[in-house]
């Protein structure tokens, strides 16, 4: 694969990432405070929509693997996804005076949709376009990579509207990096389209001109052991990455007594680390086996998280270094596993005789989605239970806090390393699949 289209697939991640830190930061505050129409009902809404969201991915999957078009396979339902969730994004970042609950969910709804028709096919594409078991890992490096730097970039355009104007809102931080993601997204995907090759559907061995129907699917879908080893390892991590993602804030603010003007320089100390050691995860990689290296750096995380109990507010700067470390292995979480997914994919076509990468990605979303709700619906309740209160210091409180933060992550980690470490689908066996399944195609 050359550069100019490992740049091509990888620079739309960019701008589909920009939106995650106004969806998840500034959006619910906004309807709720600007547009008037309070908490709770902003809450009910967004989770109608995030439990929408998750229902579409296994549909957008099969769609995705069912269809051929006359401009490709995937391309197609990719740029007709962007088309909408650019759309449902600039309206929900400009509503009309009389905007109300029903406005808000339509276009909640709407966004989730489209971003689904985007992701299931972008990583479903990043897996079919090269076979090699090293160079999908460079596929999916540049994809993550690029991802972060829009994280960064979402992050900084709050910090410049702020420097600019002293009065400045979230609802001018809203519509800037709309337009940001936007302007940025519109040539990357024009790109993408005309300079990335989507392959046709595949073809699979004998087996595939007999339809599977329902049962058959999940029943080989359970029998693919590789996958269900790695969809459970990669599901457990997530939880122990979404646990202190959540939590990050109030960690530095009541466990460390971080200032509210420090507390971006940690999540810089965090995010950067993250995208320079993309390459390096990737480069290793491609000298050892992909799984082993992604123990390697859960097994990192988990010791520097492992010295987060013993940190005090005198000793805030030893939690700086934590956040490079873990920033650092955080890309090649987000780099291998999807790479490692790709290879499962092969296993499951050499087996089932069908091509099922949307179907499988999807389920990877899936997994990822409810990692982070999750996340979510144990920390804060569990937080409840010990007695936390933002308004009130309670020494014990604190101490929940610090471990549901860092040492539930911890054994999470070490969980989903136990798990994959001994997955079966190493170089030479995927080599094997892919020597197989081209006896099939002639």
């Amino acid at each position: 694969m050359r550069i100019s289209q490992l740049i091509a697939y990888a620079l739309p991640a960019l701008a589909l990432a920009m939106p995650t830190i106004p969806i998840y930061i500034y959006l619910p505050s906004f309807y709720a405070t600007d547009v008037g129409l309070g908490l709770a009902a902003v809450g009910g809404i967004l989770l109608a929509a995030r439990i929408f969201d998750t229902v579409t991915d296994p549909i957008v999957g099969m769609v995705s693997d069912r269809l051929t078009w006359r401009w490709g396979r995937r391309k197609p339902l990719m740029l007709f996804g962007g088309i909408i969730a650019a759309s449902a994004m600039f309206a929900l970042a400009h509503p009309p005076s009389d905007a109300g609950s029903l406005y808000l969910l339509i276009w909640a709804v709407t966004l989730y949709a489209g971003w689904t028709l985007v992701m299931v096919p972008y990583t479903s594409w990043g897996a079919e376009i090269v076979s090699d078991y090293d160079a999908r890992s460079k596929i999916t490096a540049g994809r993550e990579a690029a991802t972060l730097i829009g994280i960064l970039i979402a992050s900084t355009i709050p910090v410049v509207i702020a420097t600019g104007a002293e009065d400045a809102s979230e609802a001018e931080s809203l519509k800037a990096i709309t337009w940001a993601a936007l302007i940025i997204g519109v040539p990357t995907f024009i790109w993408i389209a005309l300079g990335v090759p989507d392959k046709p559907i595949s073809k699979a061995p004998p087996l595939d001109a007999k339809r599977i129907g329902w049962r058959n699917a999940l029943r080989t879908l359970y029998e693919n052991k590789p996958f269900l080893r790695l969809f459970c390892a990669w599901f457990v991590n997530g939880l122990a990455n979404g646990l202190p993602a959540v939590l990050f804030l109030l960690y530095m603010q009541h466990g460390l007594n971080i200032s509210e003007d420090e507390r971006p320089l940690y999540m810089l100390a965090y995010f950067l680390p993250a995208v320079l050691g993309v390459p390096i995860w990737a480069w290793l990689s491609g000298r050892g086996e992909k799984h082993r290296v992604w123990c390697l750096a859960m097994l990192i995380a988990s010791a520097a998280f492992a010295v987060v109990p013993f940190l005090s507010p005198e000793t805030a700067w030893v939690f700086m270094i934590v956040c490079v470390i873990t920033g650092a292995t955080l890309g090649a979480d987000l780099a291998l596993p999807p790479s490692i997914q790709a290879d499962v994919v092969d296993y499951d076509r050499l087996k089932s005789g069908r091509d099922r990468t949307g179907v499988y990605f999807a389920l990877w979303g899936m997994a990822t989605k409810l990692a982070l709700a999750l996340s979510v619906g144990i920390a804060f309740p569990a937080l409840d239970l010990a007695g936390f209160d933002p308004t009130v210091e309670k020494p014990e409180a604190i101490w929940a806090l610090v471990v549901i933060y860092a040492l539930f992550p911890v054994v999470l980690k070490v969980l989903a390393v136990m798990i994959v470490a001994p997955f079966p689908i190493s170089r030479c066996k995927h080599e094997i699949i892919r020597r197989r399944l081209k006896t099939f195609v002639k």
